[in-house]
């Protein structure tokens, strides 16, 4: 099997205080939705670099979203949400991708 070359630019900004993310007033869930040409290795790959999720959790995601159409991501501040699913929006554009996430509010 060829190596594939993907291209996904990553922004990164460490400024965000960790500790905070899940009690943040305007948090958001970001949701993953499942179709029938982006590949799981592209999903594993965007949520690992894009999401920093471990390989394990990635891949447990991916597993869902193929399985149920969609699944949750993560919850972050509106603002991060919305600049992690442009990101991922951007690299899966880029590479050929339909790949779709989504926000909404926390429940």
């Amino acid at each position: 099997m060829a190596e594939s070359k993907l291209r996904i630019d990553v922004e990164t900004d460490w400024t965000t205080d960790v500790e905070t993310l899940d009690t943040d007033d305007d948090s958001v869930r970001i949701l993953i939705h499942n179709d029938n040409v982006t590949t799981f290795e592209f999903v594993i790959d965007i949520l690992q670099r894009i999401f920093r999720l471990s390989k394990e959790i990635a891949e447990h995601i991916a597993w869902e979203t193929h399985t149920r159409d969609v699944a949750p991501v993560a919850t972050r501040p509106k603002s991060e949400a919305e600049r992690l699913v442009n990101q991922a929006h951007a690299a899966a554009r880029a590479n050929g991708f339909p790949l779709t996430f989504t926000i909404e509010p926390k429940e």
